[in-house]
């Protein structure tokens, strides 16, 4: 059930998004069937299944829950994903770990081939943001600081938004500039509706006189938050409103 999943969620706080249960609620708007996995109280996964003709099945698993200690050697586990995926006739299961990709030793280490393909960026930058704001301005470059104060001397301001149809306007923008898929401006309604209302997600913009410059849509569980959608328009770049918009998240 989603209320036993999210209690499981909650009493692991280094949990990532795409394991949280408003995930899985979300892409089942979208094609795809959760299903979760719980052992314990230490072992779980939400697994993602996409329907392809002949009542076969892909399954996807992003970033489960304890990746280290379940990707060293769970049998238990993974003959509860095999007997999972077997009854959803999935063909594959795709999984994309929350760990160094050195960590994943599993025993059975002969049934899982590196994949040349990511759906998830396959790399990030952590930004530890306990210390203060003049100690993390003082790790970046010093380009990356110029741009941030220019904005904010150029009159940009940031602020929380909700206009979901003119930030879906800006993505499309973004994408077509930058070479990328955007989702539906239904899906990133939706997306705003599950995690907002649970205090998980917030969605900003950066503003010059009032006029929307750049938006972003960022997500939180416990420890981590994560910058999942960004977007610009091509007016007042000069401006540099994405630097001020990503400091203020």
């Amino acid at each position: 059930a989603l209320s036993a999943w999210n209690q499981f969620i909650a009493e692991h706080p280094d949990a990532h998004l795409l394991q949280m249960g408003e995930w899985g609620e979300l892409k089942n708007d979208f094609g795809w069937k959760p299903v979760r996995l719980l052992l314990d109280r230490e072992t779980g996964a939400q697994i993602l299944f996409r329907r392809l003709p002949l009542g076969l099945t892909l399954g996807y698993m992003p970033k489960p829950v304890n990746s280290g200690r379940l990707m060293v050697d769970n049998e238990l586990f993974w003959r509860e994903v095999d007997s999972i995926c077997k009854k959803n006739h999935a063909i594959f299961l795709k999984i994309e770990t929350d760990t160094w990709e050195e960590t994943f030793q599993p025993s059975n280490l002969q049934a899982f081939k590196l994949s040349p393909h990511n759906i998830q960026p396959p790399r990030t930058i952590t930004i530890d943001i306990k210390d203060s704001e003049e100690t993390i301005l003082a790790r970046m470059k010093p380009k990356c600081r110029y741009n941030i104060r220019l904005a904010e001397k150029k009159g940009i301001t940031v602020r929380a938004w909700d206009d979901i149809p003119a930030f879906h306007e800006m993505m499309t923008v973004t994408g077509g500039r930058d070479n990328f898929g955007v989702h539906s401006k239904e899906y990133y309604q939706r997306a705003y509706e599950l995690f907002h209302q649970k205090g998980a997600c917030e969605l900003l913009v950066a503003e010059f006189e009032g006029k929307p410059l750049a938006s972003l849509m960022v997500f939180a569980n416990a420890k981590r938050a994560w910058y999942v959608y960004g977007a610009s328009n091509n007016e007042e770049r000069n401006r540099m409103p994405t630097y001020l918009l990503q400091w203020e998240a």
